[in-house]
């Protein structure tokens, strides 16, 4: 049964106050699950996008060690015209994989294998929980 109090306002019973405590810490892990989730599709994101941009800077520079040697082929015997050209392919490609090398890993830098935010705020809404037991 409900008092009322002086405002004409009805106090919840125990029974009121345990359901609003159970659907309120379901919805709580239910909302904590989905940032989780949310946080882990990111991280897994980064570290794709890092693993193909070092996958794309191993094929280019695999291309750049087969124009090397063909630069060496070629500088043994051809005029300087047509090793030159080759070496100056090569070198760009070698920079265009150290650069892609670069993003790659800023990529993987960026990806966090724990979900940094959920843990936060489960560790909060425990302190929360504890602190409103203890009041």
């Amino acid at each position: 049964m409900s008092s009322n109090e002086p405002g004409g306002r009805a106090q919840p019973t125990v029974g009121e106050l345990v359901s609003d405590l159970g659907e309120n810490l379901s919805r709580l892990v239910r909302d904590e699950i989905r940032l989780a989730t949310t946080e882990l599709k990111e991280s897994a994101k980064h570290a794709g996008t890092g693993a193909g941009m070092f996958g794309a800077a191993g094929i280019l520079a695999l291309y750049g060690f087969g124009v090397l040697i063909a630069t060496g082929v070629i500088a043994l015997a051809l005029v300087v015209d047509w090793w030159l050209a080759a070496l100056i392919v090569a070198l760009v490609l070698f920079a265009v994989a150290a650069v892609v090398a670069l993003l790659g890993r800023k990529q993987l830098q960026q990806a966090s294998p724990t979900p940094e935010r959920t843990i936060e705020n489960v560790k909060r809404d425990v302190a929360e929980v504890k602190e409103a037991r203890s009041a």
